[in-house]
């Protein structure tokens, strides 16, 4: 009753709710943004939903657009500036999702939204992450974020799906504001800017060769040609 009823209508209610409250706050942080990162305000990155129906996801932007003489965008470390740094430990670029999980595309508690890349990646049973909306938070996140590795996330996403309760998930909430509130922990693995794409970890392990690893790009674009909507 609560994952298939209850679960949906609290999203609704706590989403138009946290909207509201924090209005103020996004809308500082929006100005912020625009001000010390520059325009667009918002970020949007296509991720794989429930059923593995591609969706817009919405954050703040947190790193800026510089580019070298060739026109390439720079790296992670070098567009991340403090200012981005700080709206990543605070999570108030994760504010945007709000509206996701209002309109659906998202859950308050679940499996967070990966890359496509990533999925491409996975295991059919890694893949049944996605027979549930994807969250702002979950278990992973409460047990470790980004500082553990990628089977462990996963292993804790697939436990999370096995019984989502209300009492499950009203623990997550209250864990995700004392770490990423209270406590501000990082959200970047040690000695990077973001967090590794999991097919970069996997061929940094030599977990998966470099062929498959070039194709992934090939199976991405076919992906999203047939799942965007």
């Amino acid at each position: 009753m609560y994952r298939d009823y209850i679960k949906r209508f609290l999203d609704i209610v706590l989403s138009a709710g946290a909207i509201v409250v924090l209005s103020p706050v996004m809308a500082v942080t929006a100005v912020l943004v625009r001000v010390k990162l520059g325009g667009p305000v918002i970020f949007k990155q296509r991720r794989p939903g429930k059923g593995e129906k591609i969706f817009e996801m919405y954050k703040f932007r947190s790193m800026t657009d510089a580019r070298d003489e060739n026109g390439e965008l720079l790296p992670d470390e070098v567009r991340l500036t403090s200012f981005g740094k700080k709206l990543r430990a605070s999570s108030l670029d994760e504010l945007p999702e709000l509206f996701n999980i209002l309109k659906g595309d998202m859950s308050v508690v679940g499996p967070r939204p990966q890359l496509v890349r990533d999925m491409v990646f996975m295991t059919e049973e890694q893949r049944r992450r996605h027979s549930v909306r994807p969250g702002l938070t979950g278990l992973a996140q409460v047990n470790g974020r980004n500082i553990i590795d990628w089977e462990k996330k996963l292993a804790y996403d697939l436990e999370y799906i096995k019984q989502i309760t209300f009492l499950g998930d009203a623990r997550i909430i209250w864990q995700t504001v004392q770490k990423a509130l209270l406590s501000q922990e990082g959200i970047t693995e040690d000695g990077m800017a973001t967090a590794e794409d999991y097919g970069d970890y996997l061929l940094r392990l030599g977990k998966v060769d470099k062929d498959k690893y070039e194709k992934s790009y090939e199976e991405v674009n076919q992906l999203l040609k047939r799942r965007l909507e």
